[in-house]
């Protein structure tokens, strides 16, 4: 069985030393056994781990929800419905996001277009919008 060192299981990972000890940290990589001289020791298991949880972020999910997938991957009473339900709770923050995004993108294309640019900052409509109150 390979053993790697923390550098060398980052960069196996594609991460650096201080990443892997914050996920360490939080709970998300096991803590590994030690050699005799006080090094770390990790495996091939460590390094599909770091590797999932690299892609789970990269597709939205938070760390608390990376731990609850990788909960689930270890337990034998999970079903596949189980990870479909954490994805689609995902999928619809995702989409109440991006309309919150459109919303906002849609309001700040208004203020530009509103904006002549012409005259002094204090007459300019954009800082006169942030100024008033929402009511």
């Amino acid at each position: 069985m390979k053993h790697y060192t923390s550098g060398q299981l980052a960069r196996a990972a594609g991460m650096n030393v201080e990443t892997l000890r914050f996920y360490e940290r939080k709970g998300l990589l096991p803590e590994p056994p030690r050699s005799s001289g006080g090094f770390r020791l990790y495996g091939e298991e460590d390094v599909k781990r770091l590797r999932f949880i690299g892609m789970a972020k990269q597709h939205g999910f938070t760390l608390r929800e990376i731990k609850e997938l990788l909960d689930l991957r270890v337990d034998s009473q999970t079903g596949c419905e189980d990870v479909r339900h954490i994805a689609e709770e995902k999928l619809a923050v995702i989409d109440r996001k991006l309309r919150e995004l459109r919303q906002m993108k849609k309001a700040l294309e208004h203020l530009v277009d509103s904006c002549h640019h012409r005259g002094a900052s204090g007459n300019c409509p954009i800082l006169e919008a942030f100024e008033r109150d929402r009511d």
